[in-house]
């Protein structure tokens, strides 16, 4: 094989063989840990063992076990073919060299329980063309193998996955020419939640200098609450969430019967709270050790001021969960005032809300409240934390309104994926349409330009937030930068702390 073509890279495990592929070496599915199985199974990742040879990394490696996206459907990284779920990929402009170039991490979201690096949503190709520097994706544990809270088994297995990629990152990434005291975590939805995470975590200290979190779930449990849905979890099979009991069970039946928790969270709101009224009973967990406290909390103590941080959130984040759950143009007042009462951030939250919106339809209220809970008010929060405890923080906000369905989506959850990769296949297709527009090919290029720019120097491109000018980056056809937008949501959970979710205990 040429060398040109098939170029190789000695890693300190041995040596693997990419593929040269538009002018990018891209290597694929190279281990960073053992599989989790067997003896290893509810592990703390494990060292990779070394290997002989030459490894040919041309495919994707296997997506961790997790439930279906829906009924009838195969799990939504396809059909798993082996056990090897913990892998890294890497796309970059020239392995081998002495280059040292940034290098961006993309954790992947999916509500904790969805996601592999095989999704061709996240093809790091043109991050790594347009920005010349190398882009790594990483495969970890959802669901049940990496969330739930199990005896006998650390805390948070997913969230320790993600650190061993990155220790792989540091050990590695000077072989494919990137810098490894210039690492840039970014991620969306739950893959932002982990990066507010990894910012609050001992072990993760050290091992990147930049962040940059898209829609940050504000969900956190507390370790009662999480130990209370892994039990009813196990219980659908008549076993006690211990790694003794679940160890030996195919991880294929573990999912389905997270699934058929999923299925019947509305059952459990008076345990569980607001989380019952959520797609996914996993979250990451304060428990003391892997996560010592909450990221908010972490970050206003100054405990991550040294990492630059990129967030911000979606203006309709909600809408794409109406669509979803075929609620557009469904919400009367009923389901309007449950919402504002079980999500809202004080106990008048009905009254407090329908004030500072008094034109707000039913709908929108239900809405409103919802993107505020989950993703806009934690996003803000974060920035805001950052700010106190010292560190820098770049707030941003995407106004610009998904062009299917005649722009009915808005701004909603998951659009700033296709635009951050600029890739449209997938949830783009859905969101985008099937061919790119000029104005949507120019927004990503903005979207590409500030975040290969603020991994390669620290500065997007706009003024960081500070907690009195609360300078935003609004993202739309037309850039701008203005006062945080949000202000009525702003005020009404300005008092409100996003500690973890507790476990109702009446």
């Amino acid at each position: 094989m040429s060398s040109a073509e098939f170029p190789e890279v000695t890693t300190a495990a041995g040596a693997v063989r990419g593929r040269r592929e538009e002018g990018l070496a891209v290597f694929r599915g190279i281990p960073y840990a053992q599989p989790p199985v067997g003896e290893a199974r509810f592990a703390a990742p494990r060292p990779v063992r070394y290997w002989d040879g030459v490894r040919e990394a041309f495919a994707f490696g296997p997506p961790p076990p997790q439930e279906p996206l829906g009924p009838g459907t195969a799990p939504a990284g396809g059909v798993p073919t082996g056990d090897d779920w913990l892998t890294v990929n890497v796309w970059t402009p020239d392995a081998g060299s002495a280059a040292r170039r940034p290098v961006m991490v993309w954790i992947y979201g999916g509500a904790y329980k969805f996601g592999s690096t095989d999704d061709p949503a996240y093809d790091g190709s043109r991050l790594s063309r347009d920005g010349d520097l190398v882009v790594v994706t990483l495969n970890y544990r959802v669901g049940i193998e990496g969330f739930a809270r199990i005896e006998g088994a650390p805390a948070n297995r997913g969230l320790l996955d993600q650190v061993a990629a990155l220790e792989w990152v540091r050990d590695n990434v000077t072989a494919f020419g990137g810098d490894p005291d210039r690492v840039t975590v970014f991620g969306e939805s739950a893959g932002a939640g982990s990066i507010a995470a990894l910012m609050a975590m001992p072990s993760a200290r050290g091992l990147f200098r930049r962040a940059i979190a898209q829609s940050v779930p504000g969900t956190f449990f507390s370790d009662e609450l999480a130990v209370d849905i892994a039990g009813a979890i196990a219980g659908e099979l008549g076993l006690r969430p211990t790694a003794a009991d679940l160890s030996g069970v195919d991880p294929r039946k573990l999912t389905e019967a997270g699934a058929a928790v999923s299925a019947r969270m509305r059952e459990y709101v008076h345990r569980w709270g607001p989380v019952a009224l959520t797609p996914t009973p996993f979250s990451p967990v304060v428990d003391g050790e892997v996560l010592p406290t909450t990221p908010w909390e972490a970050l206003a103590s100054g405990e991550a001021r040294d990492i630059e941080l990129i967030v911000g959130h979606n203006r309709d984040e909600y809408r794409l969960f109406l669509l979803l759950g075929g609620l557009l143009g469904q919400v009367d007042d009923s389901l309007a005032s449950t919402a504002l009462s079980l999500f809202g951030p004080t106990p008048d939250a009905g009254h407090a809300y329908r004030s500072a919106f008094p034109e707000a339809s039913a709908e929108h209220l239900f809405e409103l409240v919802q993107s505020d809970w989950l993703f806009r008010m934690p996003s803000l929060h974060l920035a805001q934390a950052h700010a106190v405890g010292g560190g820098r923080a770049h707030l941003y906000e995407l106004t610009w309104s998904a062009p299917a369905s005649g722009g009915a989506l808005g701004a909603c959850h998951g659009l700033d994926v296709p635009l951050t990769f600029g890739v449209y296949g997938g949830l783009g297709a859905l969101l985008i349409g099937p061919t790119p527009s000029p104005e949507t090919e120019a927004l990503s290029a903005r979207f590409r330009s500030a975040w290969t720019a603020f991994a390669t120097t620290g500065d997007p491109g706009w003024p960081a937030y500070d907690t009195e000018q609360r300078l935003t980056q609004l993202l739309d056809s037309v850039p701008t930068v203005a006062a945080y937008p949000e202000e009525a949501s702003r005020r009404l959970w300005e008092r409100h702390t996003f500690a973890p979710l507790p476990l109702a205990t009446t």
